[in-house]
């Protein structure tokens, strides 16, 4: 049975007379580029976030560029980033002209580790850049208290991470000076084309962030500095609108999906339990775990992606493709053995855990409306891998 790695048409589909709806009420409108959907997209956002502000920007990527230039990050700074990431995180810290500092991840979440953030500090460090990824977030207790005690300001990355809760219920994008985020199609909140999104608790900095996204003009056609054009289009926005308020039961869909792969992989012998970094003969497959679990949390993990790990992985993801079965591997290639970077000289030995997973991660279909027989499918084909 053919399982796609996403099927974007089946969400499409129960919305459709919504979706649509919207979009001609933009076109009647002609209203195309922030304006009033743009503005009420940033209102249900800020109070689903739980920030006092929602910024629409034109995309995730161009998210962390306006946060960057916000902090006037440029020649001779430094941020840190984990090596293994989306390439956006570091790639727009250099576009900037600074240089992004790697670290390694933790090998159960792979989120940023923050012992080795905080070795990795120098007098030039201007920003620290945890990635909250698959959809759960980076230990935001530790990044804070190396933020308060530095007072280097965390830019959340939380492109795959819209609605994820800390343990104490916060959402990401809530804690740090600042949050990005994509709403790039295939994320959990998609729109229908390039759109992010930046939130902040302070101010002045939100009203700062107003003006670069405009060319740094106010009023029209007046610059005090210079922006950038980040705008949000209004269809965008409008899609978004009708979406959100189903992005707690998609949510759901996907932890009860992720919840279904763990429990065949284990009935199937392949694994033992979830969260095991290392393979031996009980442990086939190694299986994503919710390391801020918490029974009061409903968010702890959204499940972008749901990510294994297995040995012979470029052998597996072929032999599903016979089979008709999506996979993608997220990331092949950290930033530190990137061709771009390989003037900064990095230590390949300095970041064991992101070489071993870029070799050994896997992500398998988990969008909210695969069916418990397609993921039945999808185990069976691992283990017929494994067996042969």
């Amino acid at each position: 049975m053919p399982v796609p790695l996403l099927d974007l048409k089946l969400q499409y589909q129960t919305l459709k007379t919504d979706i649509d709806d919207a979009l001609l009420r933009v076109a009647a409108s002609q209203i195309c580029i922030l304006g009033p959907e743009v503005d009420a997209l940033e209102q249900e956002l800020a109070k689903y976030l739980q920030v006092r502000h929602a910024i629409g920007v034109s995309s995730g990527t161009d998210a962390l560029v306006m946060a960057f230039m916000a902090l006037n990050i440029g020649p001779g700074d430094e941020v840190i980033v984990p090596t293994f990431s989306f390439f956006a995180t570091a790639g727009c810290v250099s576009r900037l002209g600074a240089t992004p500092v790697f670290v390694d991840v933790d090998p159960v979440s792979f989120n940023i580790d923050p012992a080795l953030v905080r070795a990795a500090i120098t007098p030039r460090t201007k920003a620290i850049v945890p990635v909250h990824l698959f959809g759960q977030s980076a230990d935001m207790d530790a990044l804070m208290a190396i933020s308060n005690t530095t007072g280097i300001p965390i830019v959340e990355d939380a492109a795959q991470a819209i609605g994820t809760q800390w343990r104490d219920g916060r959402r990401v994008g809530s804690m740090g000076l600042m949050g990005c985020f994509s709403f790039y199609p295939t994320k959990n909140l998609g729109a229908y084309g390039d759109a992010g999104l930046i939130t902040t608790n302070d101010d002045a900095l939100a009203t700062h962030l107003k003006q670069l996204r405009n060319h740094g003009m106010e009023p029209r056609y007046y610059h005090a500095f210079i922006g950038g054009n980040f705008r949000l289009d209004a269809l965008q926005a409008a899609v978004l609108r009708v979406k959100l308020p189903h992005l707690p039961s998609w949510h759901e869909s996907r932890r009860v999906n992720a919840a279904k792969y763990t429990e065949l992989f284990v009935r199937e012998g392949l694994s033992a339990t979830s969260g095991v970094t290392a393979f031996d003969d009980n442990n086939r497959v190694l299986l994503p775990r919710a390391v801020n679990e918490n029974a009061d949390v409903t968010d702890h993990h959204i499940f972008n992606q749901y990510t294994i790990r297995v040995e012979r992985r470029d052998e597996l993801r072929t032999f599903l493709q016979t089979r008709g079965i999506g996979s993608e591997i997220y990331y092949p290639v950290p930033f530190h053995r990137q061709a771009c970077y390989a003037s900064m000289h990095a230590p390949d030995a300095a970041f064991p855990v992101s070489n071993a997973l870029a070799d050994t991660v896997l992500a398998l279909p988990i969008f909210p409306e695969l069916q418990p027989e397609q993921i039945e499918e999808v185990v069976v084909t691992v283990r017929e891998f494994i067996h042969t």
